[in-house]
């Protein structure tokens, strides 16, 4: 394989992993960070062919540095996309660049000549807005943005994939695009620099997070993100596809539990107690965070994965895996301590 691909964000999680198989797979990359400051330490942590490996400063925001970056690619994936630690008291802090950032790509994309892209979406675009209850969703379902308690989070996901379907519909002309929906993202972290998604297993290991609300997500691991997209990259007649990528659903009282089944006195810290939906409501009057998770108690959000399964053979390793092989990595990598 000689052939080069386009990756965003090199420094994010699916998208690290997602440039180490391209380029095990002989594929040339080109990728795109903020700044070129920390390209030497990004360099180390990918481990790859630097011959074959290009890096240009890009960001979601401003136009400089798309065009340059996906000159002479047969291929995109555009998984840079904003991911909050926190809730922003502005919602277009993340929309915007959630949305904008994918049209930029997408114009840079059509202007090289680029025949198949990815977008990386997530499950936020697919299976919120429904509330209390049991809830099953497939790749035909849309998040509900005119429902309450809807998170900046959540519309940045809807509102972006939503925008780059009707651009490709519009502009894309031949350019095949296809999206992929995960659910929570964890698995391995190569550094202490890793995405927000994994701070759900640091706070329950360290013990930060003394209680579980009644709330829970999808599990899937981040290496088979990064393969699914792989996937959908080398896979021709995708055009307008979308793919769930999920393992099953788990209550955070759940993925306790695998916590402290899986490491056993590594994880002492990890909580056994819950939290009751009043006691969430009052937090909620003064706790952003708090907030956040109010529409989605007593929410159990099953996404349904098997059209990945069926049309790409994706397959996906045991959830318990990659929630200790992230625990194990925050202990290996001195995050929380043993």
């Amino acid at each position: 394989m000689t052939d080069t691909a386009f990756v965003s964000g090199a420094s994010g999680y699916i998208a690290g992993f997602l440039i180490r198989q391209l380029m095990t797979e002989g594929w040339t990359v080109r990728t795109t960070v903020r700044s070129l400051a920390g390209e030497a330490a990004l360099r180390q942590r990918l481990a790859v062919d630097d011959r074959r490996l290009h890096l240009f400063a890009a960001d979601l925001t401003a136009d400089a540095g798309w065009a340059e970056a996906m000159a002479g690619c047969r291929v995109a994936a555009h998984v840079a996309s904003p991911l909050p630690v926190g809730v922003p008291k502005n919602a277009n802090e993340l929309i915007v660049p959630a949305r904008d950032g994918a049209l930029r790509a997408l114009r840079a994309a059509r202007t090289a000549g680029v025949q198949r892209f990815v977008m990386t979406s997530s499950v936020a675009a697919i299976a919120y807005g429904r509330g209390r209850g049991v809830h099953h969703f497939t790749e035909a379902d849309w998040t509900l943005l005119d429902r309450p308690g809807i998170t900046p989070y959540v519309q940045s996901k809807t509102i972006a994939e939503r925008a780059a379907r009707d651009w490709v519909e519009r502009e894309g002309g031949n350019m095949e695009f296809c999206t992929i929906n995960p659910s929570v993202v964890l698995g391995p972290v190569w550094s202490r620099d890793y995405s927000a998604s994994v701070l759900i297993v640091q706070k329950l290991l360290d013990g930060s997070l003394r209680a579980c609300p009644d709330i829970g997500f999808g599990v899937v691991d981040v290496r088979d993100v990064a393969d699914l997209h792989m996937r959908a990259l080398t896979t021709p007649g995708l055009a307008g596809e979308r793919f769930i990528a999920s393992g099953r659903f788990m209550k955070l009282r759940e993925i306790a539990d695998a916590l402290r089944a899986e490491l056993g006195p590594q994880a002492s810290r990890v909580t056994t107690r819950d939290v009751p939906d009043w006691a969430v409501r009052i937090a909620a009057l003064f706790s952003p965070l708090a907030r956040a998770v109010l529409g989605e108690l007593g929410s159990v959000r099953h996404q349904d994965a098997s059209h990945a399964k069926a049309v790409l053979g994706w397959q996906t390793r045991p959830v318990e895996q990659s929630i200790a092989d992230a625990a194990r990595s925050l202990i290996a990598l001195g995050v929380v301590a043993a």
